[in-house]
C-alpha cells in the first residue's frame, strides 16, 4: 500500500477533511451532544410483562419437547454444562438456511449452519444468527386475542370455525412458503371450504423472473443459478452476495471462483465480474468493474448488452435507446470470450428486462451451465398480480373471511388501502406473533410460536427437503398456523404427526425419519446434470416495452437492507445494531445521495430532507455515499414499523413507493428540513492512527506474474543497513509449546455481509448499546469489517502547496465510483503485544499459546490498553448494559436473558473487553480430545466467525499442526499474499491477511502512469 498511487479513505468526511473530522480524527470518543431524535430507549417505553425466567426454564428442561418436564426429573438428553445440537431449518419469508442449533440446559443460544446440505453448505447470514435472539423477545403476544382482550383457544377456534361456516370467500394471504406439508395443510383446508383461496406475494418480488421465463421457456420458475461455473459474471441492480434471491447459496459460490494460489503450480485464475447498480451494494463493492446506472437505465443497459452480445454472435438486434455507462463494451468483449461459462442476472422486476436477460443468456449457452431450468427454486413464489386481486377484493367487500401469515399492511406497497379496507371483511385473523401492522387491523390473533419451538418442513429447491424442529418447549401460550388451520378444516391439529405422515408417504421414499430428523436433510443422492433450454421469448416486445420506460428527475431506488431485510425481524437489537456493510449506520434508515447531486440539491450529511413520491413522503436523514449514482437516491427497505416493538420502530417505511411492483421510482421531490443531525455510523470514528500499511492489494495481471504483487514488505534503517522489521525487537518472545491459535483472512472472499459479526456477538454475549452510544463511538462489537473506498488519483506538488489534501487531484471524481475493500478486524493476539506492556495490574496477558487474554475481574478500567492498542480493536464497557433501565435491549429482562451464553462472563462496567479468539471453544474442544487421548483434529475448533462466513474467507486453526489448513496456507502464502497489518512495528499478530486480487487487467493502471508521464513531461 506505501508504493501504489492509491489514495485510501473511509468516508466523504476523511476525504473532504470535514472539519468536524478534523477535530475528532484523534479523539477516541466522539463526546460532544449528539442529536439523534430518539433517547436511547428506556423501560418506560414499553413495561416488562412480568414472564419471569423459572417459566422459560421450565419450558426449556426438555429438547425437543412433547411436555413439559420438571428438573426433578431430569431429561435424559439434557447434561448441565454439556451443549446439545439439533439439526433445523431457517425458512422465513422465502430466505432459507439448513441451520444446526445450539441449545444449553434446553435454551437454544447459538445457530450455526449445517455442512450436510448441498443448498447452503454451511453458510449462515447475519439474519439467521441474529433469529436466536427474536425466539426470546419479551414482546411478542402470550396468547390468543379478540380485539384487544385476551380469549381462550377453545373459544377461538369456535367462533372462527362458525364464521367459516357461514361460508363466502376465504382467503389465506402468506409471503412465500417453502414448506410442502404447510402448503398440503392449506390444500386440506381449501378442501373443506372450497370458495377459500391461497394468494401468495414477496415484499422483494421476483414474479418478473417467473413471468418471463413463461414466456421464455414455457416454464414459470425461478431457475438455479451457479456461479461457481461462471467465468464472467454481470449484475444488474441485482445484490446476489446480500439479498437477491438466495445470498447464502450464491455467496459461497461467487467466492470459490475468487481462490487463488501462490503455490508453484497453484490457482492463478479468478471469475470477472461485472456490476451495474445505482446504490453501492455488497455486491458491487466486490466486483472487478462496476458502472453506475440510474433504476430507469436498467432494461437499457439489458438492451444494449444484448446487442453487442447478439452482433458479435451472429444474433438478432433489437432497438434501443443509447446508454452510457462504464464497461460495458468491455463487459460485451468478455461474456463473448465465455460463452458457455457466462452468467448474467438481474434484480428488475420488469418481465421485459428479464426477457432481454433470458435472450442474452441463450446466446451464450448458459442454460445447461450456469442456469438450471430442470431444478427450479422456491425461494420467490409471490404473485404480484393475485396480491393486486386480492386487494381489490377486500376493496369491494367481497371477501368474507381473510387470514392473514404475513403482514401486507406493512411490507406491500398497497397496505394502507389494504388496512382501511379490512373493516369491510367480517372475519380477520392473524397468526403474527404480536399485534403488529396487519394483525393490529384483525379482529382474532392467533399467534404462532417461533420456528424454533416449532415442526416443519421446507423445500428450497425441487427435490432438496429440510426438516424443522423444535429446540424448546413452547414459551408462551401459542400455536402453530399448520395446528390452526387443521382444527378449524376439522382434522387431527396434531402438526407433528401431520408432518412425519406427509415424509413417510411421499417425500422419505422408504428411507429413514429418524435419519433424516437427525442430519436435518433429506437430498437426492447426487445432484443431476443441469437442463438446458432453448429461448423463445420475443425480444422486439421487450425492447419495444423497455423504450416506453422513462425516467424523469431525481429516481429513488428502493432496496433491501442486508441485516433488516425486508423488516420481519425490525424489532431484533441484534441486527439493528448491526453497521450497514457499505454506509455503516445503525438503528436506521437514511437517504444516500452521491456528493455531486447533494451539491445541486443544497443538502449535506448531517441534514434531515423530505422526500416526496407521488403523493407518499418520508422525512430521513441525509448520507453522502460514495458510489451512488448521480441523479438518484437510495433508501432502505424494512424500516419504518410502528408496531413491531421498542426496538424495531425506528426510520421511515418506502413500501408506499414501490408502485406497480417496481422498487424505484421517478421525478422524486427532496426539500432540507433542518440540519445538525449525527448519523449512528461505526466507521469514521474507528482509526489506524495514521499508518499506511493496512489495505494491500493489485490486480491478477500482476499477481500473475509476481505472487506478491501489492505486499507492501517494509524495512529499518539501522547502523548495519536496512532490516525486516522482525529482526529488531526488544522482547524476548513467548514460547509456543503445545498450539499456536492463529487467523488466516482472505480479503479476495470477504464481501462484508457481516455474518461474522452477529455470530461473534450471540457466542459473547456482546451487549447492545443503542443509537445514542453507537453515534458517541461506543459500539461493542468485538469484530468489526472496515470498509475502505479507494480511488487512483495524482499527486500533484502545486494542489499540495494550496493546502488540498495530499496533493490529489479530482477528489470529487474520487467520490464518485470508488473501489471497495472490506477488512474484518478483530483483536489481533500480537505476540509482541502493546497493551500487555501498559496494563498496570497484568488484567491483559500473554497465553502459552498465542491469546491475547483479558481477566476481567483484573481490570480496573484504566483504558491504557485501548490507548496503545494500533488496532483500535479492545471496547470499554462504559456503562452496566445488562439490568439496566438506560439500555432496555434484551440484557434488560429476564427471557433476553436467556439467549447468553453461560460459557462467557457477562462483563460489568469500567473493563475492557475484546476478542479472546472464542477461547471457551478451544477450551472445550481441547478437553473433548483430551478425554479421548488425542490431539485436537484441525477443524473440529472453530471460532464463531470463521464457522459463520458464508464464503469460507476466515481459516482457523493451530499453526504448530504441520497438517491443519492454516498451516498449509501460510506455507503457501508465506512468499505470497499473507501480510501482518501495520508489519513495520512489529507487534507480531497472530492473525495474518492475503491481499485482495481483483481481476482488472492492469490496463486503466498503465495508462494512469502514462498519462502521470506526460503531465510531468
Amino acid at each position: 500500500m506505501e508504493n501504489t498511487n492509491k489514495k485510501y479513505w473511509k468516508g466523504v468526511e476523511e476525504l473532504k477533511n470535514d472539519i468536524g473530522f478534523v477535530q475528532n480524527a484523534n479523539r477516541e470518543f466522539n463526546l460532544d451532544d449528539i442529536e439523534t431524535v430518539e433517547p436511547t430507549h428506556r423501560r418506560d417505553f414499553l413495561k416488562v410483562l412480568g414472564f419471569s425466567v423459572a417459566a422459560v426454564s421450565l419450558a426449556a428442561c426438555d429438547a425437543p419437547v412433547r411436555k413439559a418436564i420438571p428438573y426433578l426429573n431430569k431429561p435424559e438428553s439434557v447434561e448441565p454444562g454439556i451443549p446439545n445440537w439439533y439439526a433445523s431449518t431457517y425458512a422465513e419469508d422465502g430466505d432459507y438456511c439448513s441451520i444446526l442449533v445450539k441449545t444449553r440446559e434446553g435454551r437454544p443460544i447459538k445457530i450455526e449452519g449445517n455442512k450436510l446440505s448441498s443448498v447452503t453448505k454451511g453458510a449462515v447470514s447475519a439474519r439467521v444468527h441474529a433469529s436466536v435472539l427474536s425466539l426470546y423477545d419479551n414482546e411478542k403476544l402470550k396468547g390468543p386475542k379478540k380485539g384487544s382482550s385476551n380469549i381462550k383457544w377453545e373459544e377461538l377456534d369456535k367462533e372462527i370455525t362458525a364464521a367459516l361456516a357461514k361460508g363466502g370467500n376465504i382467503r389465506i394471504v402468506t409471503n412465500t412458503i417453502l414448506s410442502p406439508t404447510t402448503k398440503k395443510v392449506i390444500a386440506d383446508f381449501v378442501a373443506k371450504y372450497p370458495s377459500a383461496k391461497h394468494v401468495t406475494y414477496d415484499a422483494n418480488s421476483s414474479y418478473a423472473i417467473v413471468q418471463a421465463n413463461a414466456t421464455s421457456f414455457g416454464k414459470a420458475v425461478i431457475p438455479s443459478y451457479d456461479f461457481s461455473k461462471a467465468n464472467v459474471i454481470v449484475g444488474i441492480n441485482a445484490d446476489f452476495l446480500g439479498t437477491w434471491i438466495a445470498p447464502n447459496t450464491f455467496a459461497g459460490q461467487w467466492a470459490a471462483t475468487r481462490k487463488l494460489n501462490s503455490g508453484k503450480n497453484g490457482k492463478r485464475t479468478m471469475s470477472r465480474h461485472y456490476q451495474f447498480e445505482t446504490g453501492l451494494t455488497i455486491t458491487g463493492a466486490s466486483a472487478d468493474y462496476r458502472g453506475m446506472i440510474k433504476p430507469s437505465q436498467e432494461g437499457a443497459v439489458a438492451v444494449a448488452l444484448y446487442n453487442k452480445v447478439a452482433a458479435a454472435l451472429g444474433g438478432k438486434t433489437v432497438g434501443g435507446a443509447a446508454v452510457e455507462t462504464q464497461n460495458l463494451d468491455k463487459c460485451a468483449k468478455d461474456l463473448i470470450a465465455a460463452k458457455g461459462a457466462a452468467l448474467v442476472v438481474s434484480g428488475s422486476n420488469d418481465p421485459a428486462v428479464q426477457t432481454i436477460v433470458n435472450a442474452i443468456n441463450g446466446l451464450l449457452g448458459s442454460y445447461g451451465t450456469t442456469i438450471d431450468l430442470g431444478t427450479p427454486v422456491n425461494y420467490r413464489q409471490g404473485n404480484d398480480a393475485e396480491m393486486n386481486a386480492f386487494i381489490a377484493e377486500v376493496k369491494s367487500g367481497s371477501v368474507s373471511t381473510a387470514i392473514f401469515m404475513s403482514n401486507p399492511v406493512y411490507d406491500h406497497s398497497k397496505g394502507k388501502e389494504l388496512g382501511e379496507a379490512l373493516a369491510k371483511v367480517s372475519t380477520t385473523v392473524s397468526f403474527a406473533d404480536r399485534a403488529d401492522e396487519t394483525a393490529s387491523k384483525c379482529k382474532y390473533i392467533a399467534p404462532a410460536p417461533h420456528y424454533l419451538e416449532s415442526w416443519n418442513d421446507a423445500e428450497p429447491k425441487q427435490g432438496f427437503f429440510s426438516l424443522t424442529q423444535p429446540t424448546i418447549s413452547l414459551i408462551f401460550d401459542t400455536r402453530q398456523a399448520q395446528s390452526s388451520l387443521l382444527t378449524w378444516a376439522g382434522l387431527n391439529s396434531d402438526y407433528h404427526a401431520y408432518l412425519k405422515s406427509n415424509w413417510t408417504k411421499n417425500i422419505l421414499n422408504g428411507k429413514s425419519w429418524v435419519q433424516a430428523l437427525h442430519d436435518g436433510i433429506y437430498e437426492p443422492a447426487a445432484g443431476a446434470a443441469a437442463t438446458g433450454a432453448s429461448f423463445a421469448g420475443n425480444v422486439d416486445e421487450a425492447a419495444a416495452a423497455i423504450a416506453k420506460v422513462k425516467g424523469a428527475g431525481i429516481e429513488v431506488s428502493i432496496y433491501e437492507s442486508v441485516g433488516l431485510g425486508t423488516g420481519t425481524q425490525a424489532n431484533n437489537p441484534w441486527l439493528q445494531e448491526m453497521p450497514d456493510p457499505i454506509s455503516k449506520v445503525t438503528w436506521e434508515n437514511v437517504i444516500a445521495v452521491s456528493q455531486k447531486t447533494a451539491k445541486e440539491l443544497g443538502i449535506e450529511q448531517g441534514d434531515w430532507a423530505k422526500a416526496t413520491v407521488g403523493g407518499n413522503s418520508i422525512e430521513l436523514p441525509v448520507l453522502i455515499q460514495p458510489g451512488q449514482a448521480n441523479g438518484t437516491i437510495s433508501v432502505a427497505l424494512g424500516y419504518g414499523r410502528t408496531a413491531a416493538g421498542k426496538a424495531g420502530n425506528t426510520g421511515a417505511n418506502v413500501f408506499p413507493w414501490v408502485a406497480n411492483g417496481q422498487y424505484w421510482a421517478s421525478d422524486v421531490k427532496i426539500e432540507k428540513t433542518k440540519s445538525g443531525y449525527t448519523l449512528a455510523q461505526t466507521q469514521t470514528h474507528n482509526t489506524v492512527m495514521g499508518r499506511r500499511a493496512v489495505v494491500q492489494e493489485s490486480v491478477l495481471a500482476e499477481y500473475v506474474k509476481d505472487v506478491k504483487a501489492g505486499r507492501y514488505e517494509p524495512k529499518i534503517g539501522t547502523s548495519e543497513g536496512e532490516k525486516s522489521p522482525y529482526q529488531i525487537t526488544l522482547w524476548n518472545g513467548h514460547e509456543k509449546k503445545n498450539h499456536s491459535w492463529g487467523m488466516v483472512i482472505d480479503l479476495n472472499s470477504c464481501t462484508g455481509c457481516g455474518s461474522c459479526l452477529v455470530s461473534c456477538q450471540a457466542e459473547n454475549n456482546v451487549a447492545v448499546v443503542g443509537k445514542a452510544e453507537v453515534a458517541r463511538a461506543r459500539e461493542m462489537h468485538w469484530i468489526r469489517i472496515d470498509r475502505y473506498y479507494s480511488s487512483e488519483m495524482e499527486h500533484d506538488a502545486a494542489l499540495a502547496e494550496k493546502g488540498i489534501i495530499g496533493g490529489y487531484r479530482e477528489l470529487e471524481i474520487a467520490a464518485e465510483n470508488p473501489e471497495v475493500v472490506f477488512q474484518p478486524m478483530m483483536c489481533q493476539h500480537c505476540s509482541n503485544a502493546p497493551c500487555e506492556t501498559v496494563c498496570p495490574v497484568l488484567a491483559t496477558t500473554h497465553s502459552s499459546e498465542g491469546l491475547n487474554q483479558m481477566t476481567y475481574n483484573r481490570c480496573v478500567g484504566t483504558r491504557y490498553c485501548a490507548n496503545n492498542c494500533p488496532y483500535k480493536v479492545r471496547r470499554f464497557n462504559w456503562f452496566k448494559y445488562f439490568e439496566n433501565d438506560n439500555f432496555d435491549f434484551n440484557m434488560n429482562n429476564d427471557l433476553g436473558r436467556m439467549v447468553l451464553n453461560p460459557d462467557v462472563t457477562v462483563r460489568s462496567r469500567g473493563v475492557i473487553e475484546k476478542c479472546s479468539m472464542c477461547v471457551q471453544r478451544i477450551q472445550a474442544g481441547k478437553l473433548a480430545a483430551k478425554k479421548e487421548r488425542r490431539r485436537p483434529i484441525d477443524g473440529e475448533i472453530q471460532t464463531a466467525c470463521s464457522q459463520s462466513c458464508p464464503t469460507n474467507a476466515i481459516t482457523f486453526g493451530d499453526m504448530l499442526d504441520e497438517n491443519s489448513e492454516i498451516s498449509k496456507i501460510l506455507a503457501v502464502e508465506k512468499e505470497g499474499r499473507a501480510f501482518h497489518v501495520l508489519e513495520e512495528i512489529n507487534v507480531q499478530p497472530q492473525m495474518n491477511y492475503l491481499t485482495k486480487i481483483r481481476n482488472k487487467d492492469g490496463v486503466a493502471k498503465a495508462a494512469h502512469a502514462e498519462k502521470k508521464e506526460a503531465h510531468h513531461s
